[in-house]
């Protein structure tokens, strides 16, 4: 089932879980809900991420060095999930910390957590097999990433192995802020709409809100990662409020280009 994006453009926001410590990812997530997020995706850290940029990778990097594991991720999920029944929340993680936890084991945490769904970056969809049927079983959503480079037969393959929404990635290469905006994305969330009736959120490099509302003109949702990542590093001690006052900045143009065409 689609997660909801009835405020167009959906706001998906990322976050290091962990950065700089559990109880203030809390507080951040709660406030970025609360600013106007529709859907958060709750990042598992990792120690070899193979599409972070530096400002997640650095998050990651303190974030493990706290001690941070995908158990604790779930548990914090389930304390946000109480907290905010309408939010949309998905676990962002690289596959190894679901192996070494066993996936039947993770699927069954996830769905005891409140979980909607969940997107692993670095499976490949042509091996997602038991994930999937492991997730559909619980009934949690399977978010797959789209790339630019994609041919047809694979976006295909992707959007039937979709649900919840598609993750279109706006351009190749790693996370991370950028001042221009890639000309590739529309011609990807086009693509992908030719094989799914998912919504379709854009992501990487997206960081201010120009470029949020320039992607909302023609996808249903937009992701905001490293910008949120980078906000939280640079304001010590008032994370929640610099993310929120990010969040609504961002929120502030819905509207403006007339939502997804």
């Amino acid at each position: 089932m689609p997660l909801n994006f009835t405020r167009q453009p959906g706001l998906v926001v990322y976050v290091t879980c962990g950065d700089p410590n559990l109880e203030t990812t809390r507080d951040v997530v709660l406030a970025a809900i609360d600013a106007g997020a529709d859907v958060i995706e709750l990042g598992v850290p990792f120690s070899d991420p193979l599409a972070d940029g530096p400002v997640i990778q650095r998050a990651s990097e303190r974030a493990l060095q706290g001690g941070t594991r995908l158990q604790d991720v779930l548990k914090l999920a389930g304390e946000i999930r109480r907290r905010r029944a309408e939010a949309g929340l998905i676990i962002f993680s690289y596959l190894n910390p679901l192996l070494r936890l066993g996936m039947k084991e993770f699927c069954a945490l996830a769905e005891e957590a409140g979980l909607d769904g969940a997107l692993v970056t670095d499976l490949p969809v042509e091996e997602a097999g038991d994930y999937l049927a492991q997730m559909r079983e619980r009934n949690l959503a399977t978010v797959f990433l789209a790339a630019p480079t994609s041919p047809d037969e694979r976006l295909k393959h992707i959007a039937k192995s979709s649900s919840g929404f598609v993750y279109a990635v706006s351009r190749t290469g790693i996370t991370g802020a950028r001042s221009e905006f890639p000309p590739e994305a529309k011609d990807l969330v086009a693509r992908i709409h030719r094989y799914t009736q998912l919504p379709v959120a854009v992501g990487f490099g997206i960081a201010t809100p120009e470029q949020f509302s320039r992607a909302g003109a023609f996808a249903e949702a937009v992701v905001v990662g490293s910008a949120i990542v980078e906000t939280i590093e640079r304001n010590s001690g008032r994370e929640p409020d610099a993310v929120a006052q990010l969040v609504e900045s961002m929120v502030a143009t819905r509207g403006k280009n007339g939502g997804a065409k």
